[in-house]
């Protein structure tokens, strides 16, 4: 059966895209990102590791994002998932089950930033944000879930000119997920279709 783990952390990234505010400062960076990105795409990797630092598991895929509150995130490797949202819904297809799980994206996600890919919520209500010193070439900025049902611990989130690089963050559990971003694009057109989502014919299909 396949680890559904991963989700979580996964959909905690696309939020931070659609959503992120900051205090003055460096930051402004990434309130001009936020402002002028309506919609992106890319490649993705995403590793997650254990509170010693042991790789639990690794995989790989490509998204696309447009604002506000639609995403696709198509998970390749190490097996098929498929993940969409179309601002009111997640559907969840895993191709190997053929198994399709819908929900409410405000009760699949309420307990992430998942909320603001609606719009209906501002970021720092949510969390709280610190502007981080500049490491490895990157401009960071550290987020700290304000509730305590959130299932986070704490995030890091790193732009390189202004482009989404890296999602650092760290669960109740003491796991550590890293999402990195490559051949990212900014602002590509993307059609409705890419955030529809017609289950197969004899999927198995949970909620709706």
């Amino acid at each position: 059966m396949q680890d559904k783990s991963m989700m979580r952390p996964l959909l905690f990234g696309v939020l931070l895209f659609a959503a992120v505010r900051a205090q003055a400062g460096a930051v402004e960076e990434f309130r001009s990102f936020t402002t002028q990105t309506k919609s992106a795409r890319g490649d993705f990797t995403q590793v997650v590791v254990d509170r010693n630092g042991k790789m639990l598991r690794e995989a790989s895929g490509t998204f696309s994002l447009a604002r506000p509150g639609k995403f696709r995130w198509t998970y390749v490797k190490p097996y098929a998932q498929l993940l969409v949202g179309d601002g009111q819904k997640v559907w969840v297809y895993d191709t190997d089950l053929n198994q399709v799980t819908i929900r409410p994206m405000d009760q699949t996600l309420s307990a992430t930033p998942a909320a603001l890919l609606s719009g209906s919520q501002d970021f720092e209500k949510v969390f709280s944000v610190e502007e981080l010193p500049p490491a490895d070439g990157l401009t960071w900025l550290a987020a700290k879930p304000k509730g305590a049902d959130s299932g986070l611990e704490s995030a890091r989130i790193a732009f390189a000119k202004g482009v989404l690089t890296k999602l650092e963050f760290v669960d109740t559990f003491g796991q550590r997920t890293t999402i990195t971003v490559s051949k990212f694009e900014k602002n590509p057109a993307l059609g409705p279709d890419q955030f529809r989502f017609t289950p197969p014919k004899g999927a198995d299909v949970i909620g709706g």
